[in-house]
């Protein structure tokens, strides 16, 4: 979600997003490997704010920082600070968007020293206005499609960050017994994937979805946040990528649990024409974005179906601030 207003041409919308806890799991593989991994986390910060962007229709014009540290040495060491720097400069190209500077605090005594704490705010705009997506166009018979995650992205850190403590080797624990498997800190930095790329690819080939929701916290119970009264019924699952996987097995999830949790594959959902679905998944691909058509929208009492796993979710399930 964002702000929309109405400034008569055109709409402007705006947001501003914090990364949270990932910074954290960046500070100690850093500690423990001596590799950066800030370039990650920039990635991961600007997607929070532009992946949420893109949910009303909006083409994210304008990126801005704001990275508070606990004291001016963290960006005295150059590697990290360079690194930063690189990862936020590539994922504001890779949206098309203009970096509009920032704020870079000391606030020691704020801000535990060592620590940096990450947000970005984002402004774009709705151009037409007919792209505005706030779901009062969502209606029975229109498809749900799902866009491939990376991995945890950056919601759920708490739980996984809890977890190390129980693995054999922490943060370095491999996620698999396959040879040149990935430890758990690494998995768990993944970048989140940018997704405006994809939406705009979509308004290029001439579909405007009709809703969107960014799959974050509340895992995929964030399908039911429309206000209206609708049964999403999906009988297609994304798969699951391996940090999720192996989260689901050390935590001692099941199922029910991980998917009100975690994205579980799919980081965003699109809700198109029926007859747009196909489409919508091939132009994802065409952008690198694996996608699928995972479901329907019908009429009904507000509730989630995941057929394949006998999951329900009813409006009681759901509690956003």
């Amino acid at each position: 979600s964002a702000y929309v207003v109405d400034v008569g041409p055109f709409y402007i919308a705006s947001i501003v997003e914090c990364l949270g806890s990932k910074a954290l799991v960046a500070d100690e593989m850093h500690r423990l490997t001596g590799k950066s991994y800030y370039d990650s986390i920039a990635q991961d910060t600007i997607a929070m704010a532009i992946n949420d962007l893109i949910t009303v229709g909006a083409t994210p014009l304008i990126v801005q920082a704001y990275w508070a540290a606990g004291g001016s040495d963290w960006f005295a060491d150059g590697q990290r600070s360079a690194a930063l720097v690189d990862g936020w400069k590539r994922a504001c190209d890779a949206c098309g968007v203009a970096w509009g500077g920032g704020e870079t605090p000391a606030l020691a005594g704020i801000v535990a020293d060592g620590r940096i704490d990450l947000a970005a705010s984002c402004t774009g705009l709705i151009n037409p206005k007919e792209r505005l997506s706030v779901g009062d166009k969502l209606a029975p018979g229109d498809a749900i499609v799902m866009l491939a995650s990376s991995g945890i992205h950056a919601n759920g850190l708490s739980l996984a960050r809890k977890l190390v403590e129980r693995l054999p080797q922490g943060y370095l624990t491999p996620i698999s017994a396959e040879p040149g498997s990935p430890s758990f800190g690494e998995a768990l930095l993944a970048p989140t994937v940018l997704y405006s790329p994809v939406t705009e690819a979509l308004y290029k080939a001439g579909i405007t979805p009709r809703y969107c929701a960014n799959i974050t916290g509340h895992g995929w119970r964030k399908l039911l946040r429309h206000p209206a009264q609708h049964r999403y019924r999906i009988h297609t699952m994304p798969e699951v990528t391996p940090v999720l996987k192996f989260i689901q097995q050390h935590a001692h999830q099941d199922d029910r649990e991980a998917y009100s949790t975690f994205n579980m594959g799919a980081g965003f959902t699109l809700f198109v024409k029926a007859e747009d679905a196909q489409r919508s998944v091939d132009v994802a691909q065409a952008m690198g974005v694996a996608a699928w058509v995972c479901g329907a929208i019908e009429a009904g009492p507000k509730e989630l179906l995941i057929e394949p796993l006998g999951i329900h979710f009813g409006t009681d399930d759901l509690q956003l601030r």
